[in-house]
């Protein structure tokens, strides 16, 4: 099953750049999605003109993927603003290596655990999240302009109702598009692929890995899904894919499985 545009996520047996990037050159894909959970990748270690040097000698190209604790409505306006500022200077950054592909995950926030529920803040003060969802709509908008990036949002847990609500308010914008993991699916049962698939045609970039029960991130052919089905889905969408693997091992197997079906 051939994929064009099929990249790999930086692992931690990778840690340095010229590492990852060697290694996909070798396994035949064409990205690394950079993972700015890492040190290593962090806005004052990207060093554009090293950056661009190692994908023109290895022949690839890079996506991003945003600070998982990336909370731009956090109700403290200094932490919120700090976020805001750092996906505001990731994406001059993306201009510069010619990044198309910026990786969001949408915080849940803060909850409180009431005798008989627990109520999630951002749903209850909804109005003030939608708001700050909104304005920074606007900042991305106004910082990527006429440039072809794309900010994708990406399941991970279950979409609560008011994350539904600001998913679509953002995609209101060309700026914004869906990542669609599809092993994270699986693990909560397969409760989030309506809502993608009802907005299937804003789908851009896959998450894609084999995964079994709530167990994720295994090599494909390994678990229960049905694989193939995402393939088409990539295929019918044009996206982009990372074979989402956690180890060397693993992302060998997915490209070797890839090769043989």
């Amino acid at each position: 099953m051939k994929l064009h545009n099929c990249g790999m996520p930086t692992l931690i047996e990778t840690s340095i750049l010229e590492e990852c990037a060697k290694l996909c050159a070798e396994l035949g894909l064409n990205y690394i999605e950079l993972n700015m959970n890492l040190p290593q990748y962090q806005l004052d270690k990207i060093d554009v003109k090293f950056f661009k040097s190692i994908a023109d000698k290895y022949g690839i190209y890079y996506t991003i993927h945003l600070d998982e604790n990336l909370n731009i409505s956090d109700f403290n306006t200094y932490v919120a603003e700090a976020y805001k500022k750092t996906v505001a200077d990731t994406i001059e950054i993306a201009k510069q290596l010619d990044i198309k592909v910026l990786n969001m995950h949408m915080a849940k926030g803060v909850y409180f655990t009431l005798p008989d529920r627990k109520v999630l803040l951002f749903s209850e003060y909804k109005e003030q999240y939608l708001k700050s969802v909104f304005d920074f709509r606007n900042m991305c908008e106004s910082a990527i302009g006429e440039n072809d990036i794309k900010i994708c949002i990406e399941n991970s847990d279950g979409y609560e109702e008011f994350q539904k609500e600001a998913i679509e308010l953002l995609l209101e914008s060309k700026v914004f598009a869906l990542t669609f993991d599809v092993g994270h699916n699986h693990g909560i049962g397969g409760t989030d692929e309506e809502f993608i698939m009802n907005h299937k045609d804003r789908l851009h970039h896959i998450h894609l890995h084999d995964a079994k029960g709530r167990k994720n991130h295994l090599a494909l052919g390994t678990g229960e899904l049905n694989v193939e089905k995402y393939i088409n889905l990539a295929k019918e969408q044009n996206c982009r894919v990372v074979l989402e693997t956690k180890t060397i091992d693993g992302l060998k197997q997915s490209v070797e499985w890839l090769n043989k079906n």
